[in-house]
């Protein structure tokens, strides 16, 4: 995970937003979501998750609220309406980049000569 680990570096955020964009979870259901989502190639630490879930927090972008499951503590976060523009914004951003990134790499077949 070391190589995907910088690629990854930007977009952390935009990635947890998606992960809370269907309902609210507590970190570590944040955490096994973007699992599950990447068939198990995203793998990060919890050292990695809670760090930028308390940053969206400061942001604005999520809120969060501490609750009890069986005699646990745990806190739950889900996105803001701040949270919600922030991640249309980037993942319109993600597309276009990814659409050039795709036509750089995969460029179309030139047409043949008459």
């Amino acid at each position: 995970m070391r190589a995907e680990a910088q690629v990854l570096k930007g977009h952390l955020d935009m990635l947890l937003l998606a992960t809370l964009e269907t309902g609210p979870r507590h970190g570590y259901a944040v955490r096994e979501a973007l699992r599950e989502a990447s068939g198990t190639r995203l793998d990060l630490p919890t050292g990695t998750i809670y760090p930028a879930l308390r940053r969206l927090e400061a942001a604005g972008l999520v809120k969060g609220h501490w609750s009890t499951d069986s005699g646990r503590r745990r806190r739950t976060y889900e996105l803001t309406a701040a949270g919600r523009r922030r991640l249309t914004g980037d993942r319109a951003a993600w597309n276009d980049f990814a659409a050039v990134v795709t036509a750089i790499l995969e460029p179309a077949p030139c047409p043949a000569a008459p």
